[in-house]
């Protein structure tokens, strides 16, 4: 089990403190929901969850065949339903890797990118499709 502290400091900003490492991270709500947008919001993170547990999956399947994925990103873009309730609609993720490791391990690589436990957390009403660029040099 994992500890973290979450503490509301007024006009829409949380600050959460990670247990076992004390780091800290702010929150504020989106412009688009009376926030000023100064940092993530809440659902950002659900997004930055997403994209990094990708990533680190990708890693350690990356680690175990000594296939180096450095410089790999995953973009995220986030969209929020239009109507009914305020929720996450959709997730999208693009993942560039710069170099390709071949059919065999590309496969495996994208398996454990569809397995990484936020993905498989999503509601499944929350659209959460990945897509796969390899021997592509991301560009910031």
């Amino acid at each position: 089990m994992v500890e973290t502290i979450i503490t509301y400091q007024g006009h829409l900003h949380c600050e959460a403190v990670h247990g076992p490492s004390g780091s800290h991270l702010g929150t504020d709500a989106p412009l688009d929901n009376n926030g000023k947008g100064e940092t993530f919001s809440p659902t950002d993170l659900v997004g930055a969850a997403l994209g990094s547990c990708i990533l680190t999956v990708m890693g350690l399947v990356a680690r175990d065949h000594k296939f180096d994925m450095e410089g790999a990103t995953a973009r995220v873009e986030k969209a929020m339903a239009s109507t009914g309730v305020r929720r996450i609609a959709r997730l999208a993720v693009s993942i560039k890797i710069p170099v390709d490791p071949g059919d065999a391990l590309r496969k495996r690589l994208e398996n454990a990118a569809h397995s990484c436990p936020v993905h498989k957390s999503l509601h499944p009403d929350i659209e959460a499709p990945l897509s796969f660029e390899w021997g592509v040099a991301p560009q910031s």
